[in-house]
């Protein structure tokens, strides 16, 4: 089978596209025709050592594909099944082998690229909005990156739950995206201080809750957006990891929350995976959620795919066609 393998940690060149065997099982796996794979920031962070791996290993934490073979003791799935994962690595593949406990039944109406579109960042959005903090209704949250594939998607969500929205973007067109996608409130940060506008629409006193998935260039003014009592979700570094910080300064600020999630704490429970996996998709399935697949690569391009995410121009979902 062909697959993207990385030998040593780096660049977007360490993705190689290479002749392989297809993967043995072990027990408790199914092997997967991989149709379709979701492209993601911590793809990126497994290609960089900044999580560490061992090498040589197959990236890819998300994919969509049927089902061609299990191993001993799965009943959960059955050659034939159409599924979808992730936090499963190895989907940049023909062929993946994955936890048959991970694997979630894909709609009838679902095509695969929108199965493997969904299943990370979707959730991700789901954990952040329904469990870190749960939204209620009439809250103010404020939403890094409002015209990025979580952003969008934690943006609609919130907005099913009742909350008002700001989100920060970069560009004009990126902020249409985001308007388009509910957003009350779009703050173009390279012209305005994000924090201050925040404090400003809301007489002073912060949004209950900031989502912050790019970390160091915008760490001390989501904080400084918060009102007291608030709750800060740093779940990604897209500009960099953020430095040490003393805890004293929240409560300098106010007795503040920070948390610092990953989904796979979300969905260690099969309960919950299946809880959040499914109304993600019945979500899209009926036309609630509106996924915005921005570009479909081959598997060949996997390169330019991380150089375009790694750009921060990319607007939506990055996916590989297998």
């Amino acid at each position: 089978m062909k697959a993207i393998q990385i030998q040593e940690t780096g660049g977007p060149e360490k993705l190689e596209l290479r002749d392989m065997d297809a993967p043995k099982l072990q027990p408790g796996d199914a092997l997967v025709q991989v149709k379709a794979a979701g492209v993601n920031f911590i793809d990126v962070y497994f290609r960089e050592g900044r999580y560490p791996m061992q090498t040589p290993f197959v990236p890819g934490q998300e994919g969509a594909g049927v089902v061609l073979e299990v191993s001993d003791r799965v009943h959960t799935v059955k050659p034939g099944d159409r599924v979808a994962w992730c936090m499963a690595q190895g989907s940049y593949a023909e062929q993946a082998a994955v936890p048959a406990k991970m694997l979630v039944k894909i709609p009838d109406h679902l095509s695969f690229e929108e199965a493997a579109a969904a299943m990370l960042q979707g959730m991700t959005a789901h954990y952040l909005s329904h469990s870190v903090y749960a939204i209620q209704q009439s809250n103010d949250v404020l939403i890094h990156a409002g015209a990025g594939g979580v952003g969008g998607l934690l943006t609609q969500m919130a907005k099913m739950m009742g909350a008002r929205v700001f989100t920060t973007v970069s560009t004009e067109e990126k902020a249409n995206i985001s308007k388009a996608a509910g957003a009350d409130v779009v703050i173009n940060y390279t012209t305005q201080d994000f924090a201050e506008e925040v404090k400003k629409l809301t007489d002073g006193k912060g949004v209950h809750a900031v989502y912050d998935g790019v970390g160091k260039d915008t760490f001390d003014k989501s904080l400084a957006s918060l009102r007291s009592r608030g709750m800060m979700a740093l779940f990604g570094g897209a500009s960099g990891a953020v430095p040490p910080f003393d805890l004293i300064k929240l409560s300098q600020m106010g007795s503040l929350f920070i948390t610092r999630p990953t989904l796979k704490d979300y969905i260690a429970d099969r309960g919950e995976l299946e809880w959040r996996a499914n109304d993600v998709m019945k979500m899209i399935d009926e036309r609630k959620l509106k996924l915005r697949i921005e570009h479909m690569y081959p598997l060949a391009d996997a390169k330019r795919a991380h150089e375009d995410l790694q750009s921060r121009k990319t607007t939506g979902k990055l996916v590989l066609t297998v």
